[in-house]
């Protein structure tokens, strides 16, 4: 291995322990001689087990969510928008033949500690077999964040005298279709980061230019000195991370979209006013997210 390559594995080391150690996720290992998929039924199906599902809800639970994002006569937005109403709604299950449809939920929305979040480094994933080259094709992603045994986060890591852009690039040539553009069928949070310049987090499909940067100067992290590390606490914990998820993303016609910082905290402080029953005024900069905030 070249320096080069040391000084990011340093830097991918301290991510992963950061995610293990301080935020709690399961670490389930390097991944790099593994033919990776986006959902892990053994997780996912012990996960449901735990909650006291029946053998036959399980089953069709998993059939549905396997089949929405295998999807490929759809495209990826049309793909993803299926599995995020699965994840946000819950799949409807029939147990048997003349019974009810039940609500099976992928995700524990109002109890983040309740799930099962974890990472994997070097996550190899198998590319389109219509490429040419078979290993050309093939993709390994630094850091993936299942929970439940679903892939919904993916992070490039680059040394800090390489711009965070580089693994912005990388996110989206992964996404196309000769490499494993299928992969992100489940995806929410598309992300990369250095040590200089932090982290820049965004959706499918985000061109580079719309990446965004998470601003937050109070908090339990805010003194944090090491910015990557910083950025990615306050994202990725896990009760921050299932609320972006659940309450902050938007698929506009055709575009999905994740909100700016400024358009969370807004939000936020204006469920306090009104709790209280009290009104207020947000003050928005022209083109800094209006019409989102408002949905």
């Amino acid at each position: 291995m070249t320096a080069v390559g040391q000084i990011e594995k340093l830097t991918q080391a301290r991510v992963v322990a950061l995610f293990r150690e301080r935020l709690g996720y399961y670490y389930l290992g390097d991944c790099t001689d593994l033919d990776n998929r986006n959902i892990e039924e053994t997780l996912l199906r012990d996960w449901l087990t735990k909650r006291g599902l029946i053998k036959a809800l399980i089953e069709g639970a998993l059939r549905e969510l396997i089949r929405v994002s295998t999807d490929t006569s759809k495209s990826i937005y049309d793909r993803n928008k299926e599995v995020y109403d699965l994840l946000r709604y819950g799949v409807k299950v029939q147990p048997g033949a003349g019974e009810n449809h039940e609500t099976v939920w992928l995700i524990d929305w109002k109890h983040p500690e309740g799930n099962h979040f974890a990472i994997a480094e070097e996550v190899t994933v198998k590319g389109a077999e219509l490429a040419t080259a078979v290993k050309a094709s093939a993709k390994r992603p630094d850091v993936v964040i299942y929970i439940n045994g679903i892939a919904l986060g993916v992070l490039e890591l680059k040394r800090s005298t390489v711009s965070v852009a580089e693994g912005i690039r990388q996110n989206l040539d992964n996404q196309k279709k000769e490499f494993i553009q299928p992969f992100f069928s489940t995806m929410q949070l598309v992300m990369a980061g250095n040590d200089t310049e932090g982290l820049r987090y965004a959706t499918i499909g985000t061109a580079e230019k719309y990446y965004l940067r998470w601003v937050e100067d109070t908090g339990a992290y805010a003194s944090e000195p090491n910015l990557l590390d910083r950025h990615l606490l306050q994202v990725c914990s896990k009760a921050r991370l299932l609320e972006l998820i659940h309450d902050f993303v938007v698929f506009d016609a055709g575009i999905k979209k994740l909100c700016r910082q400024n358009q969370y905290f807004g939000v936020k402080a204006a469920q306090e006013f009104i709790a209280r029953r009290e009104g207020g005024i947000i003050w928005h900069t022209q083109g800094s997210g209006k019409s989102l905030t408002m949905v």
